[in-house]
């Protein structure tokens, strides 16, 4: 039997890699602060409320799509469907997103950019640690639909 059909993860990767992010963001602005400009700060803080709605929303969205399909929200749990509607399809990983623009806009709301570069290097870790490997359950799983879904929806936006 493939490993990957079971389940994708064995590890909760997604909750730890955002919290590093976000930790790790704190201390480096701790000791090295990279604040925006004064001049910035408002329209910052505009495009941040922005962001951590938009991101909640999604995440809300996608976790109430899943739900409603019947097929696990966790990682580590065998996935029963390929889900395609909803937020699915416009992105196949409409969850790591919203964590993504949710650590970006938090850090435009706060001030501290140390935030935005955290949410780039998670978002690379996760598509290297995270979604290769869901994507193997999926495609070991769903097949050619699986491949189907990929060629018309994007991993990320």
């Amino acid at each position: 039997m493939n490993a990957y059909r079971s389940k994708s993860l064995s590890f909760p990767w997604p909750p730890l890699l955002y919290s590093l992010a976000v930790i790790s963001a704190l201390y480096l602005y701790r000791d090295y602060p990279l604040p925006l400009p004064f001049a910035w700060a408002f329209l910052a803080w505009c495009i941040g409320a922005a962001l951590t709605t938009f991101a909640v929303t999604l995440n809300v969205w996608a976790v109430k799509t899943l739900m409603e399909r019947k097929t696990t929200v966790l990682t580590q749990r065998c996935s029963r469907h390929l889900v395609t509607t909803g937020p699915f399809r416009f992105t196949r990983n409409p969850t790591y997103l919203g964590y993504t623009l949710l650590t970006a806009g938090l850090g435009l709301l706060i001030g501290n950019l140390w935030f935005v570069t955290m949410a780039a290097v998670a978002a690379a870790l996760m598509t290297l640690l995270v979604i290769r490997c869901e994507e193997m359950h999926l495609l070991s799983r769903f097949g050619c639909e699986f491949e189907f879904y990929c060629k018309h929806t994007r991993r990320w936006l």
